[in-house]
């Protein structure tokens, strides 16, 4: 089929892994498995709140999602037994790292080819030189946090401190991050992000991937984080998929935190929203609007963000759920030559020890193209075969499962 009339979407359910990556014992998570977790709490009735009873994803699933996991880590997968009616199979990831930007660029067919530098989880976390250009740039006397947190945690702990002298919130995690959390009011949203942005290049020399601001608003007692987040991540390292198809001259669309992954290398348009609907209502939007030839490269993090972290099992039943709910739909609105992938980055096994990713495989399911599984395959080949879709040059070290 023609260029004219082909589309491709890409849309990552981050944090959303199947197990059984053949590393997963080198990141201490050998048994790690989001999904086949999450299922097998809902069949035992472990994650009844706000829902009930086994995992509900009708359309996932036809499109080959339990078989997926199984393909993927050999777990039972109760609820998820649907005969796959799409494209299935599970990808596994050579970068060393189980952090967005890794999975994504990947996923994008650019693997990670240095080593990212993390923050020993240690009080304080950051050395003193970093400390210093911190204040610096931020021009107070010292910062609170300097360690490894979330972030709803380490605002609650800090919050009195930095409403009363203005000092940043800084942490870090088992990614390769540096976090700065400040109020919009009392600190400036705007000041906030030019002390990210001022920072990011001292960072990323460093190879720590990405400078995160968390914006908030609020008091002690009611604070809450805003819309106003920004990654300033490092670029990738290659032209990624994005790039190929810019290059090709195609429309490209990038929906939630990909404008911030992909330092907007390679995007025409850039749609985001305060919450994950939001970001599908987009979703729907480019489903029907989007130009022929076009790619779409969404990403759905409150998965990874509000249920994953926080080892909240229910909660991410409740969000599959509801995504799966919307999948249906858009599904309905396909047109001819139109290709849908669901995937993910890393997981976010929230039956799992710690606060941090999980090393797993993740699922692949795509509708448009039949249904046939597609076995054990790479990040990269991801990225190989929405070129091959649309009709543009593949660039990576990916293989076409087309």
């Amino acid at each position: 089929m023609g260029a004219d009339h082909t589309r491709a979407f890409v849309v990552v359910m981050d944090s959303v892994g199947c197990g059984g990556a053949p590393d997963a014992a080198e990141f201490g998570d050998a048994g790690a498995n989001t999904l086949a977790h999450i299922a097998q709490a809902c069949a035992a009735g472990r994650a009844d709140v706000g829902r009930a009873g086994p995992l509900h994803l009708p359309h996932l699933d036809s499109l080959g999602l339990g078989a997926a996991i199984r393909l993927a880590s050999g777990a039972d997968t109760p609820g998820l037994s649907a005969a796959p009616q799409g494209m299935w199979g599970a990808l596994s990831e050579i970068s060393r790292g189980k952090d967005t930007p890794s999975g994504h660029w990947e996923l994008a067919g650019v693997p990670v080819p240095w080593e990212w530098t993390y923050f020993p989880n240690t009080t304080p976390a950051f050395p003193p030189d970093l400390v210093a250009l911190v204040c610096q740039l931020a021009g107070t006397d010292g910062i609170l946090g300097n360690g490894h947190s979330s972030g709803v945690p380490i605002i609650a702990q800090h919050i009195a401190a930095h409403l009363k002298t203005g000092w940043p919130i800084c942490y870090t995690s088992a990614d390769s991050v540096f976090q700065i959390a400040a109020h919009e009011e009392r600190f400036g949203l705007e000041r906030l992000l030019k002390l990210c942005a001022d920072l990011a290049p001292h960072l990323h020399a460093m190879n720590v991937g990405r400078v995160i601001a968390r914006p908030f608003t609020g008091t002690a007692d009611t604070f809450h984080r805003t819309a106003n987040r920004h990654d300033y991540a490092m670029e990738p390292p290659a032209p990624t998929l994005l790039d190929w198809a810019a290059q090709a001259g195609r429309a490209t669309h990038a929906v939630g935190k990909i404008g911030d992954i992909f330092s907007m290398r390679g995007i025409g348009k850039l749609w985001k929203g305060q919450n994950d609907l939001a970001l599908f209502d987009h979703l729907d939007h480019l489903m029907a609007h989007a130009e022929p030839g076009s790619l779409t490269f969404a990403n759905f993090v409150e998965f990874d963000s509000l249920y994953g972290h926080p080892r909240d099992v229910a909660g991410y039943a409740r969000a599959l759920e509801a995504f799966d709910a919307r999948v249906g739909a858009l599904l309905r609105c396909l047109k001819s030559g139109d290709l849908v992938i669901f995937t993910a980055d890393h997981g976010n096994d929230p039956t799992w020890r710690g606060t941090d990713h999980t090393r797993e495989r993740v699922p692949l399911l795509a509708a448009g193209l039949g249904a046939r599984p597609i076995g054990l395959r790479g990040f990269a080949d991801l990225a190989a075969s929405v070129a091959h879709h649309l009709n543009i040059e593949s660039q990576g070290i990916g293989v076409s499962f087309l």
